[in-house]
């Protein structure tokens, strides 16, 4: 007798461990429980001819803004924002008002986020001179993503610079520490490059060598500490060709904006819109960017979704906030490079599914194999659209790629055999959970 199953994706290209495959995938509980063909019944058959159907995407690296800064974003919006684009789990950063940097603040946010969120999720800790101590326990609450460093201020307060002070916190736990990495010192003594009135010298400023420089500092403090780290958006390909010798101590990730813009036309036309840190450089970083990924050297792609508003945005530099919301528009930027044949779909698949799970050790995600999470990114390789200010969610009200035509579209968003956004309309209740870890599914271990 044939089996019954909760949910069918039928007639999609399914892209599985060993490839895409003309197949249907059968969900019972939230979980895959088959992959076939004539896998008989179901309580909700999708229709997905002519679509692919991907592993959930996930992005390991937004800015949520609660508590305290909701008038950008908050947890509602910027995952709603999310599931739009096609991402089935967020990793969320702590500088926040006030800082992700206790466990009371932590759980605060696990509770504000449940079945608020419209995807899954996990909290970084920020790491502070204060906290040092306590991250080794921090690390291990359920639902926590790890421990975030800034080595270089940006948005908030959040700051390690000193080199003994980064020791200490390295000392204190066992998980990957994401990091920021830019020099205070070096910015501190550099901030006369900065020109009133013109972002274009944001990079002159946040210079090549502040990114290098902090890069080389956590890389030579991680071996000592013989702890991995996980350098976040990586803006330079010097520091990649640097971290492709260090890969047994760290990782790293490259962001969509860097992969697209570049400083020559981005600042003219954006201004400020065009301002993040690390800083938008020029289109020869850029090409040097996926030289690099060609190569195979970064393990993830994040958005560093980190929204403003216009209003603040439209301040004079440098007195407007660095930063660009990009958590909706990371599905559709990735699938025009892969149209345009800068990046292959399965390169994509291991950069925003298979790479996050095997970094960060997640648990039941990052790959379509029965027993694992039912989490699928649908997209129409095909589609050529426009990316429209209606379509966007994100509270900030903007967004740089707003008017670019892409082609690739995310069609569906199906979190745990729940589908939380089909053509681009959501479901009735958000139901978000906290992504499990293997550092965390064992208490005490």
């Amino acid at each position: 007798m044939a089996q019954t199953f909760d949910m069918i994706l039928r007639n999609g290209t399914v892209h599985l461990p060993g490839g895409p495959a003309a197949v249907d995938v059968g969900v019972i509980g939230g979980k895959v429980a088959a992959i076939g063909t004539g896998l008989g019944d179901a309580g909700e058959t999708i229709d997905c001819t002519g679509l692919d159907v991907l592993p959930g995407v996930i992005d390991s690296q937004v800015h949520f803004r609660e508590p305290g800064l909701e008038h950008k974003e908050d947890l509602e919006s910027g995952s709603r924002a999310a599931v739009l684009g096609g991402v089935t789990a967020v990793f969320e950063m702590p500088n926040t008002n006030p800082n992700t940097d206790t466990e009371e603040r932590v759980r605060d946010k696990l509770a504000r986020a449940h079945h608020r969120m419209w995807c899954d999720h996990a909290f970084y800790v920020g790491a502070t001179g204060d906290n040092a101590e306590q991250l080794g326990e921090l690390e291990k609450i359920p639902g926590t993503a790890g421990v975030k460093i800034f080595m270089g201020a940006s948005t908030g307060s959040l700051l390690v610079a000193e080199d003994e002070a980064l020791a200490r916190c390295l000392a204190h736990g066992k998980r990957r520490v994401a990091i920021h990495a830019e020099d205070e010192a070096r910015m501190n003594a550099r901030k006369d490059e900065r020109v009133d009135g013109d972002p274009s010298s944001h990079p002159v400023w946040r210079d090549d060598e502040s990114a290098m420089l902090a890069t080389k500092r956590i890389v030579a403090l991680a071996r000592a500490a013989r702890r991995r780290i996980h350098v976040l958006h990586v803006t330079t390909p010097a520091e990649l060709e640097y971290l492709g010798h260090n890969k047994d101590v760290a990782t790293c990730e490259v962001t969509p904006q860097h992969l697209t813009l570049a400083g020559e036309e981005a600042y003219p036309r954006l201004g400020s819109y065009a301002q993040m840190n690390p800083p938008i450089r020029s289109a020869a970083h850029r090409e040097g960017l996926w030289h690099w990924l060609g190569q195979g050297v970064p393990d993830v792609l994040g958005s560093d979704h980190a929204p403003h508003t216009i209003e603040e945005k439209a301040k004079p530099y440098p007195a407007s906030p660095s930063g660009m919301p990009g958590v909706q528009t990371l599905v559709p930027l990735l699938l025009n490079h892969v149209a345009e044949g800068r990046l292959t779909l399965q390169r994509f698949i291991d950069l925003t599914s298979a790479g996050p799970q095997r970094i960060f050790g997640l648990v039941g995600k990052g790959r379509i194999v029965p027993g694992y999470d039912a989490d699928f990114t649908v997209v129409d390789l095909k589609s050529r659209w426009t990316i429209g200010g209606d379509w966007l969610a994100s509270r900030c009200g903007w967004s740089p790629f707003e008017g670019m035509s892409v082609t690739g579209r995310p069609v569906g968003t199906i979190v745990r055999g729940h589908r939380v956004m089909w053509e681009a309309q959501l479901a009735n209740a958000a139901i978000g959970e906290p992504v499990r870890f293997e550092a965390t599914e064992f208490p005490g271990h």
